[in-house]
């Protein structure tokens, strides 16, 4: 039971400037990517709604499928530029 309760609390860890283990930041990069794909579900969603009203039902999946794949993208490069450590100091 104690250590059920201990596995709880490691479900959502919150990131620290220090991270006591190596997972700890990648869980905060697969929030924050999910969290970034969700919003980026709903604008294409939108966008795509438009598309159909203003030029039909085609085009509006060409739109959303080409939008949702680079949103994908976009989503990625954002998430992990959001959870790169600040402390340390960059060489070049």
């Amino acid at each position: 039971m104690r250590r059920a309760a201990a596995a709880t609390a490691d479900v959502l860890p919150i990131r620290s400037e220090t991270a006591s283990r190596p997972g700890e930041i990648s869980m905060y990069l697969l929030i924050v990517y999910i969290a970034l794909v969700l919003v980026g579900d709903v604008i294409d969603y939108f966008i795509g709604l438009f598309v159909e009203r203003m030029w039909g039902p085609q085009a509006s999946l060409v739109a959303f499928l080409a939008l949702y794949f680079i949103f994908l993208w976009v989503a990625w490069v954002v998430a992990v530029k959001i959870t790169e450590p600040r402390g340390d100091a960059k060489t070049a």
